[in-house]
């Protein structure tokens, strides 16, 4: 059965998830064509003062990206979220998605993001002040939250009912508490409640770092599709292992060392053009690093490219490095089962 957000069919049901200084257009066009169906924008503020920044900007930059071009936003002033749905719609968004996931102290501090769970009647003026302004251009609205601000406080099941009723199209659920951050495991009883509870489709998210876990998160929860994220940096073809796995029961083969390559080239040189010089070389370094960090010389590697100030030197050592690991290996090492690493504050702000 084909999955939809309101009127718009999606792929499948695999979705790369919005990361702030991760999920940009070069990584989620990258995503896409490794198999993932949907990929959601970095997390875009309401506040119009900083709408013309070049950090914006950059988020707000779809150039020949295949659709459906989804936007998240976030804030916490209604009539503010709404002239920011209206402000991406005009910049070419398709679906516009509102945060109410994000738990770093930043955003919580001003009462965004995941802390909004904790005032259920500001959460839901929002939505009704952003489907207000969405649905004249017949863009649906998503929306991705937590399970809840705490331990004593899961509420996701009342507000999923009540977003519904305000025209909600899909809900993302982490199973998470905001208190939680990233630690611990995430639980999928309450994304199953909320599957219970609503029509609309659900996406489960939360430590689906494999082929196996994806399958055992969708049986668990009965959700409609599931939603990776840690999982798919350095490793972007995740979404087409999970694919493959969930039609036929077996594992594809890890990519060759020459696809790995060509594709992060490929992705550095997107990168670079977005970016620039300056910035480009430096915003690589986490992508880099996830790439190499689980090869033989990873580490080392790491290092000494974390020394390199040009984008042209930056991509050669790359390639270099991925024509000596040719030498000694036909194809990437499977990654390994578990979690993926811990989150530590600075990292949590990226994760929404």
């Amino acid at each position: 059965m084909t999955l939809h957000i309101g009127n718009i069919a999606l792929e499948n049901g695999l979705f790369v998830a919005p990361m702030a200084g991760v999920t940009d257009r070069p990584f989620r066009m990258l995503c896409r064509e490794l198999g993932a169906g949907y990929a959601v924008s970095e997390m875009v503020t309401s506040r119009k003062e900083l709408w013309n920044s070049l950090k914006t900007s950059r988020r707000a930059n779809h150039d020949g990206e295949p659709g459906p071009i989804s936007v998240q936003i976030a804030g916490t002033d209604a009539e503010m979220m709404s002239e920011a749905a209206q402000y991406n719609i005009d910049r070419g968004a398709q679906i516009i998605d509102i945060n109410m996931g994000c738990p770093a102290k930043k955003v919580c501090n001003k009462w965004a993001g995941s802390a909004l769970m904790r005032d259920e009647p500001l959460a839901l003026e929002i939505v009704e002040a952003v489907v207000k302004s969405a649905a004249p251009h017949n863009v649906p609205v998503t929306l991705k939250m937590r399970t809840g601000w705490s331990e004593d406080h899961r509420n996701a099941v009342t507000l999923a009912r009540r977003f519904e009723a305000a025209g909600v199209q899909m809900l993302t659920v982490h199973g998470r508490t905001r208190e939680q951050g990233y630690k611990g495991h995430a639980e999928y009883d309450t994304i199953a409640a909320v599957k219970a509870a609503v029509r609309i489709p659900v996406v489960a998210n939360g430590d689906i770092t494999s082929p196996e876990k994806a399958r055992d998160v969708l049986a668990l929860t009965g959700a409609d599709a599931i939603m990776v994220g840690r999982a798919a940096q350095g490793r972007p073809w995740i979404f087409r292992e999970i694919a493959h796995f969930l039609d036929t029961g077996t594992h594809l083969a890890p990519p060759l060392v020459a696809e790995v390559r060509r594709l992060m080239l490929d992705h550095l040189k997107e990168h670079y053009a977005l970016y620039g010089e300056y910035s480009g070389v430096r915003t690589a370094r986490k992508h880099i690093g996830w790439y190499v960090r689980a090869l033989p010389g990873g580490e080392a590697f790491r290092s000494a490219m974390n020394a390199i100030e040009d984008c042209d030197a930056q991509w050669h050592a790359v390639a270099a490095f991925f024509d000596e690991l040719a030498g000694q290996m036909d194809r990437i090492p499977a990654a390994a089962e578990g979690s993926p690493d811990p989150v530590d504050e600075q990292q949590a702000d990226a994760l929404a």
